[in-house]
Formats: structure tokens, sequence, C-alpha cells
């Protein structure tokens, strides 16, 4: 059976280990492999939300049924399991954020605004409070021990990567944490569940907003913030109105359908959204087409790298030829579906060179075709 690498010196049974414990299959895989090593386990749970029908909701996390499912897991492990309130931190830092990026026209990715805060700045204090020796994670990337030190870099299943939400985490938190299962396909995850007797080994995976219940984004925004359901107008690009619609928060960069508009003689996506005066900008596809990004915030873990890379500005995307230019992204070629609000990752090979947040773009001027 796999054992996991937790890339510790030494004695493994004079070390603690802490596992961030979710209540899902991968979480609960490296609480085993943890154990299995004869290190001390602690499994944490943070409390993050309740939120009525999400809490006993599957494909939720770190909510009611979650918590009860990690207990289990270390209750048939035998190790010890510790659950912190930190629904007041989450809702600052998370929910608020994520309604507050949508009433200003911008696309949130609450999954790594929870990566920097509670679950990595909050579980690294409880961890080294707790004396351990790293905090290990059910994340589908790698670690790597560098000539310069460790490294951040994709999962070896491109299906199961998620160094993008990961983008954010510095160097001193990758000399604290561990990421087990990196280098597993997620079936090969479920099998070592299903081999060690975990209950939650067919258990759903979570889904990527986890305190969203039915992935009704515009109601959650709208019971949070109740102005954003304010009305305005559909406009092309000069202005020219061509239909009205019912708040920003049900629009995205990029976006085709629902637009609920016609007469046009080629499908028109949304381009721009503006807060100020409360319009949804549309154009043709060739509108959306991209040079450059300009980023905030930018978390550089590349050491001394230098020269090209490749950008990734969507989870679901593939990562783009680029460079990068202050703090600016510039792209090879036209790349499409940029929006204010998310993420430029950026690549050198497999390795994770940081990132920041797109604040702004430059559009590409195309030849006619």
């Amino acid at each position: 059976m796999f054992s996991g690498d937790f890339q510790l010196n030494g004695p493994l049974s004079q070390r603690r280990i802490v596992v961030a414990m979710s209540g899902g299959v991968d979480s609960s895989v490296v609480a085993a492999l943890a154990a299995r090593t004869g290190a001390e386990t602690i499994g944490v749970t943070l409390q993050l939300y309740d939120h009525g029908e999400a809490v006993g909701r599957a494909g939720s996390c770190c909510a009611g049924r979650d918590i009860r499912d990690a207990r289990a897991v270390c209750d048939r492990l035998g190790i010890a399991h510790y659950v912190f309130d930190h629904e007041s931190s989450f809702r600052g830092q998370v929910i608020d954020d994520f309604a507050d990026s949508y009433l200003a026209g911008r696309t949130p990715i609450p999954c790594v605004k929870c990566n920097m805060g509670p679950k990595f700045t909050d579980l690294f204090a409880l961890a080294r409070d707790l004396g351990a020796d790293c905090l290990a994670t059910g994340h589908y990337v790698q670690r790597v021990e560098g000539p310069d030190g460790p490294e951040l870099h994709k999962g070896a299943d491109p299906a199961r990567d998620q160094s993008y939400f990961l983008f954010a985490t510095t160097t001193a938190q990758l000399d604290f944490l561990r990421f087990p299962l990196g280098g597993l396909p997620k079936a090969r995850v479920r099998e070592i569940a299903a081999e060690i007797g975990l209950g939650v080994a067919g258990k759903p995976d979570s889904q990527d907003i986890c305190f969203v219940p039915d992935g009704d984004y515009a109601s959650l925004v709208k019971k949070l913030r109740p102005e954003a359901e304010t009305a305005g107008d559909i406009v092309d690009e000069r202005g020219a109105k061509l239909g009205e619609h019912r708040g920003l928060i049900h629009f995205t960069v990029g976006q085709r359908r629902g637009l609920e508009i016609g007469g046009s003689p080629e499908p028109l996506y949304v381009i721009r959204l503006d807060p100020a005066t409360k319009q949804v900008v549309v154009g043709p596809k060739s509108a959306l087409a991209v040079r450059a990004a300009r980023i905030e915030g930018l978390n550089w873990i590349g050491g001394g790298h230098a020269g090209p890379v490749t950008a990734k500005v969507r989870s679901m995307a593939r990562p783009a030829p680029a460079r990068l230019e202050g703090d600016t992204v510039v792209f090879d070629a036209p790349e499409y579906g940029v929006a204010p609000g998310q993420a430029a990752v950026l690549y050198a090979g497999e390795r994770v060179l940081g990132g920041g947040w797109i604040a702004e773009t430059e559009r590409a001027e195309l030849a006619p075709a």
C-alpha cells in the first residue's frame, strides 16, 4: 500500500504531524497515512460556516456532517481530533469578500481567499501551538525540494491539480506544509481509503464553493448585499442600449448565455461590467481578446527565475505562454476570458512561480479576418 511521503527528517516516531481535515476522502487518507508512519498524528478541523441546508448537504466541507465524518475517521484511526470555530474569520475574509467582489463587478475565487486566510494562516497558528513538525493537507499539488529550498509543483494528475488555488502560498508556509497525495490520481486515493476501511471512501467530492447552497451564487450575494439586485442596462461597446438586466451579480466576463437580447448578426458576450453605471457591456468574441493583464498582490515563490513563463488565468484554462513585466502579464498570443477578480498564476513547466489578482486587462487588437 502507498505509504505517503511527509518529507520529515529523523525517526518519524519522534515527530508530530497535524492534518487539516475537511471530512472528505482526501484529508482522511492523509490522516491515515500520517498515522501509519508512526508519528503522533492529530486531526484538526475548522468549523467555517453554518448555512442551514448547506450544513447537512453532501458535497460541502467544514460544516456539520463533514465535521462528524472527520471525527469518525479519527476515531477509526485512533488519533486525536480537534474542532476550532473560525466562522467569524471565514465570514469576514471569504464570504464578505465574495459578496463585495461581485458588487464591484469582479469574479471572485473564494477558495484562494480561504487558503490564504482560515485554512493556512489560522491552521498554521494552531499547528504551531500544537507543537507540530508539519501541517499536512489533502491538496493535489507537490512539494519538491529544490536547490534553494522547497518548491510548489503541479499535482501529478492533471485532472486533479489544485496548484491554481494555492498560488498565494508563501515560501515560509511551504517550509511547514506537506502534500502527500500530490503524486497520486484520485482513483488511487479512493482505493487506499477502501483498503484502510474508511467510511468516507465513496463520499462525493466537495464542490469548489462550499458555502453556496445549490450553486446559486446570486441568491447568496443578494441575501448578504441586497443592493446587488439593482437593475441596469445591457449596452454595446458604443453605449447603445440593447436590453436590461436584473443585477450585475448575474454576469461574468465571457458569459454568453442569459443575456436575453437578440437582433445581433453574431453572438454577443459579456466583455465588461461597470459597477458605477450598473451597465453590462457586451460585444463579439473578438472583443474578449486580451494582450496583457495588470495584477495586484503578486506572491512570488519562483526564486531567481527570469524569462518566459506560462500564465493560467482561470482554474480550467490551459497555461498560456507569457512574460511578466513588472506587475503586468503580457501574453504571447491573445488570451480570452481574462476577468478582473480572477487570478493569474505563473508557471515554469510544472513549477508554480507565484501569481496575483487580475485588476484590469488590456485589449488585444486583432487583425481583420
